[in-house]
């Protein structure tokens, strides 16, 4: 059955990979990426490697959440439904520590950008056939400082990275436990894995990206996966794991959420 798929961040690396793959199952594919003509370029790309002419997208830049919300605007006005959301977005390094609202940029794009995406096209994914949401997590996880979520402390670009994945992944096992008519799961797609991001940061890799790409894809529509939901899943070890002890914390996701939810409606 073919699937209506949004895939965040997918003009360059796992993103790009996984809608590749998706594509040329046929499936209905929506890319999004933060420049409109490198965007353009890879909806080309993407047809003509996978002959299929379904492939469109959405530009903004998810450090500023009024072009989130506004996306999220233009995709309830497009799609009529959304059977698999991969929230794959993500920032390491920046040449900016903040955004213009004052927020960490790593906890804005890799947490509460997919936070508010996801809640402002809830109708669509409780439309879906099946509907899953895939958040891209990380072996790297750290207990939130909730003064450097708020903005109001400085981390180091490690500690907010691995603090923002870890906020991704509490938040994904709440959406699982309070939206029962979705499969929720939060991955690791593979430490260190050949992409730019990776590069910046590091300068060396460990895997190629097709590892990451790969899993994105299983979890997105094999049928190895259907229904499973409140997981996470380990590339690294190629199983389902266990996440920070945080994420299982009832306490501690409360007071995130009640947190998130306080940032984002004053911004």
């Amino acid at each position: 059955m073919k699937k209506t798929i949004l895939i965040t961040g997918s003009t360059d690396g796992i993103g790009k990979l996984t809608a590749i793959k998706l594509a040329k199952d046929d499936h209905e594919i929506y890319l999004h990426g933060r420049k409109q003509q490198k965007l353009k370029n890879v909806i080309f790309e993407i047809k003509e490697l996978s002959n299929n002419e379904k492939i469109k997208g959405f530009v903004a830049d998810f450090s500023d959440l009024h072009a989130v919300k506004q996306m999220a605007q233009n995709i309830n006005e497009e799609l009529s439904k959304i059977d698999v959301l991969i929230n794959n977005a993500g920032v390491f390094k920046s040449p900016v520590s903040h955004n213009k609202d004052g927020l960490d940029i790593r906890f804005v794009v890799n947490y509460f950008a997919p936070y508010l995406l996801t809640s402002e096209l809830m109708p669509l994914l409780k439309k879906g056939k099946e509907a899953r949401v895939i958040n891209l997590s990380s072996a790297a996880q750290a207990a939130v400082s909730y003064s450097a979520i708020s903005g109001e402390a400085p981390l180091s670009v490690q500690a907010s990275y691995a603090q923002s994945k870890l906020a991704l992944t509490m938040w994904s096992f709440y959406l699982a436990k309070t939206q029962p008519t979705l499969a929720v799961i939060a991955v690791n797609p593979g430490s260190l894995l050949n992409t730019n991001m990776v590069k910046e940061a590091y300068g060396r890799h460990w895997s190629s990206a097709d590892k990451g790409a790969n899993i994105l894809y299983d979890l997105a529509v094999s049928n190895d996966y259907k229904n499973i939901t409140g997981r996470y899943f380990d590339n690294d070890k190629g199983a389902f794991g266990k996440a920070h002890p945080d994420a299982y914390d009832e306490k501690e996701i409360e007071r995130l959420i009640n947190a998130t939810k306080r940032i984002i409606m004053n911004k």
